[in-house]
Parts: structure tokens; sequence; C-alpha cells
């Protein structure tokens, strides 16, 4: 929001690691990012159900947007949390540049570079967030069905 996103972008940022609850991935389990479970195309599959492309393909690319980060701006890498980098790692690693090159055709591809950024700087402890509230009605707001 503070980056002044689209609606869609900023519902795609809220619910991007759905994936993840719906796997079951946290790192409170032992084999958390052992594998690489595509936790950003199972949530894109699933919320394609309410959403458009403008909500998942920057939920899709997510995971390759920071593969592609650490490939285009190498002092990326280095900025990354201690998970983002074990995950780094299951994912691929940077990308070669036949990947950048064909990450950079794909629907969403930006949005998604800026989402990983905004993921980045969320990391921070203690820093405010929007109500739920808030979320919701941005939800509601692109939906293409009611969401109950």
């Amino acid at each position: 929001m503070e980056h002044g996103a689209t609606t869609p972008t900023i519902v795609a940022a809220f619910l991007h690691d759905i994936g993840h609850l719906l796997l079951g991935e946290d790192d409170g389990e032992r084999d958390f990012l052992a594998d690489d479970l595509h936790h950003e195309d199972v949530g894109a599959r699933f919320l394609a159900n309410w959403f458009g492309p403008e909500v998942t393909e920057p939920i899709r690319h997510h995971v390759p947007a920071k593969r592609y980060l650490c490939a285009v701006e190498p002092e990326y890498h280095a900025t990354l949390s201690a998970a983002s980098t074990r995950s780094l790692e299951v994912q691929g690693g940077p990308m070669s540049d036949d990947e950048v090159a064909e990450f950079e055709t794909q629907p969403g591809w930006a949005e998604a570079v800026e989402l990983r950024r905004w993921d980045d700087d969320a990391k921070v402890s203690g820093a405010g967030t929007p109500s739920l509230g808030t979320f919701a009605t941005l939800i509601e707001s692109v939906a293409r069905v009611a969401v109950d």
C-alpha cells in the first residue's frame, strides 16, 4: 500500500504464501524446506477459484522472483533471511541467463518481483500492518465471486 500498488497486487502480496498453509508447511515441521513442494503453484491454483490472473500470477511467480533477483542483483542474495537462503537452494538457486529471459516474458513477473521485495521488507519484527478488515475489503473488491 505504501508503494502505491494496485489493489490486485496488494491482495496477491497478502495471500502469496497461502500454499504453505494448504500444504501444512511451516518451520515447526522437522522437514520444512527439505523439498520444494511448489507452494506458489498450489496457492495460485487454489486462489484461481476466486481471483483472476492479476492476483494469481504474481503469487505463482513470487518464488521464481527471488531466484530472478539473485541472478540480476547479486547483492540481493546477501539480504535474504536464513529461511529464504535455505529455500533458495531447494528452489534451484539463482536463475541462469536463459531463465531470466524466460521469466521476463511471464504475465505478472514485474508484480512478482515487487511482491518479493515487499515480502523481504515485511520480515521486520513488530512492524505495523493494516487491519484484517482492511484486507478483507480489498479482497472482496477484486474477487470474481463472493468470498464468504
